[in-house]
């Protein structure tokens, strides 16, 4: 009885023991890294900060350029139609819109060869086109240079976790080992995210603004027709 009670008692132990869990929160991941790992997440969350700020700037100022009224056009067409030119300006003033300032280039070029109207307009749309992308291009460096910052974390926790193994006197120490991994596994993901979260906010501002720009060739390409149509 006393030996199946001491059993009784180990066993009790041993499933306390295993019932007990290491828990460890992001703060606490990311402080246990040491400075290298510290500073690369740092850098990383500036670098995400950063990439969500332009999304969302931009996104909002493609929307606004996307929104055209549909009888814009066929009121720019009546005006031109009858020879009132300043009235036709004067609705693009009002709308303000890259479409619109495509349009006004063009109704200032009216009594010029049809080419010179067309390269008028080509070149506004280029200079629309580059307020459109504005910034896009920093997402772009973000979610490339991202995951690159987190393998840099990755080989320092890696040299610092060699570093301390070889310094232990040929016994492996399993928490110096961890520290070092803990940099390396933390960067690593911090890095991947924010390249994720950058890559995904490029292409879909990249998306946004090709609809835009393709917006913009079929209302010129309308002006244009309407200008060549016979009188």
């Amino acid at each position: 009885m006393m030996l199946l009670s001491n059993i009784q008692e180990g066993a009790e132990l041993l499933s306390e023991e295993e019932s007990v869990e290491k828990t460890l929160s992001i703060i606490e991941l990311i402080s246990s890294g040491g400075t290298a790992g510290m500073f690369i997440i740092a850098l990383l969350f500036v670098l995400l900060v950063v990439a969500i700020y332009i999304y969302f700037e931009r996104l909002f100022a493609i929307k606004a350029a996307s929104k055209v009224d549909a009888n814009f056009m066929n009121q720019i067409k009546d005006h031109v139609s009858n020879g009132k030119i300043d009235s036709a300006q004067m609705l693009c003033a009002q709308v303000n819109s890259p479409v619109s300032r495509l349009i006004s280039k063009g109704i200032t070029r009216i009594g010029k060869p049809l080419e010179d109207i067309n390269t008028a307009i080509e070149n506004a749309g280029r200079l629309e086109v580059y307020g459109l992308e504005k910034n896009v291009s920093i997402l772009a460096t973000i979610s490339g240079a991202a995951p690159m910052i987190g393998f840099l974390g990755t080989v320092i926790g890696m040299i610092l976790s060699i570093f301390e193994l070889a310094n232990a006197g040929g016994t492996i120490q399993i928490d110096v080992l961890a520290s070092g991994l803990y940099t390396a596994m933390t960067t690593t993901v911090g890095g991947l995210v924010v390249g994720i979260v950058g890559y995904i906010a490029y292409n879909h501002l990249v998306v946004r603004t090709n609809k835009v720009v393709y917006q913009m060739e079929a209302n010129s390409l309308e002006f244009l027709d309407h200008l060549n149509e016979p009188i």
